[in-house]
């Protein structure tokens, strides 16, 4: 891929923490784009997973607040019960609308959003899960010419979303949990 990537963002559901773990624990201890992670949660959580993720990344992880100013060479965490907002390529806000696909944060929200910002710069990612969203995201991606990565179904834990999205998205690439991280550091322009 010639173009320089500039955010990598990764949705998942259930089944996807044990992938997003593994695949922090082989990221390379720079990289030079950002990844935001929107993982479906239970609202009222108190949240441990930056703290968790942290534990096993040699990147900074941070939990997104209204406002945040995205940087290079960080993951964020999509907060539990907000929709996430590109205002900018370094700005974000948090938004409390409707939930969609019964889900708040939605992945299809963030990836619409990060798409019409950073155009063919962003990579799309979708992870285990079991219900339908995320495919509308990735589909708009695909429109503003972004990338498209989909967990093989068959490596899933709950196979539900990769399988609906691979069936009604031009996909780039299907990976497995065990490569996913190699992919990402392939990205890397250091």
């Amino acid at each position: 891929m010639d173009v320089n990537t500039e955010l990598v963002v990764i949705g998942g559901s259930a089944g996807s923490l044990e992938v997003i773990l593994d695949m922090i624990k082989k990221l390379d201890s720079e990289i030079s784009f950002a990844i935001i992670l929107v993982v479906h949660r239970k609202a009222q959580s108190v949240s441990i997973l930056p703290t968790l993720l942290q534990q096993f990344s040699p990147i900074e992880v941070t939990e997104i607040e209204d406002k945040t100013e995205i940087e290079n060479n960080h993951i964020y965490i999509v907060p539990a019960d907000y929709h996430l907002l590109f205002e900018s390529k370094h700005l974000v806000s948090l938004d409390s609308s409707e939930k969609m696909n019964y889900s708040r944060p939605s992945i299809d929200v963030t990836f619409k959003s990060a798409a019409e910002i950073y155009g063919e710069s962003l990579i799309g990612i979708l992870l285990s899960g079991a219900n339908a969203d995320g495919v509308e995201g990735l589909q708009y991606i695909k429109r503003n010419k972004g990338a498209v990565w989909i967990q093989d179904p068959d490596t899933a834990e709950v196979n539900y979303m990769p399988k609906h999205a691979i069936e009604g998205v031009a996909y780039d690439l299907i990976i497995s949990p065990t490569d996913l991280a190699e992919h990402i550091n392939g990205l890397n322009k250091l």
